[in-house]
């Protein structure tokens, strides 16, 4: 009766190894590294923003870095950072959303398609609202 039940208390026979109860960590470490490249790849791809074809300039383009983005798509549409305001809304609510947020600086991105006076009526509330330094973002112009 001995050889049948083991001093382990199992019903295994001779000369196999007792049970090992640890975790693998290796193989989570692995996933962990999988999952952290996946992300770095995706997060700028994921960073879209507001869909403008922006005017092509001579002079060196600015690009939008710190600070505020307002920028105007085809339809006219104005966002803030990426979040959409009516015209109406802008004008009243800039300056109060300037003061509290305080901003460097505010990059106007305007499409190419956009009627002058559109543009004009929205840089006209960004410098109405006490912005002083306004930079209008533009693509770099393609040389022949």
């Amino acid at each position: 009766m001995s050889g049948i039940i083991g001093r382990g208390g199992g019903l295994r026979g001779h000369g196999e190894l007792p049970l090992n109860a640890d975790i693998n960590v290796t193989s989570l470490v692995d996933i962990a590294f999988v999952l952290l490249i996946i992300f770095m790849i995706a997060a700028p791809i994921m960073q879209g923003g507001v869909d403008v074809q922006l005017p092509q300039a001579d002079a060196r383009p600015i690009t939008a870095k710190e600070g505020m983005v307002v920028s105007v798509d085809r339809e006219g549409r104005i966002f803030i950072d990426e979040t959409r305001v009516s015209y109406n809304d802008f004008r009243m609510t800039f300056a109060a959303l300037v003061k509290s947020r305080r901003p460097k600086s505010v990059y106007l991105r305007a499409d190419r398609r956009v009627p002058y006076g559109d543009v004009v009526r929205v840089l006209a509330t960004i410098r109405a609202s006490g912005v002083s330094d306004v930079g209008l973002v533009a693509e770099e112009e393609e040389q022949p």
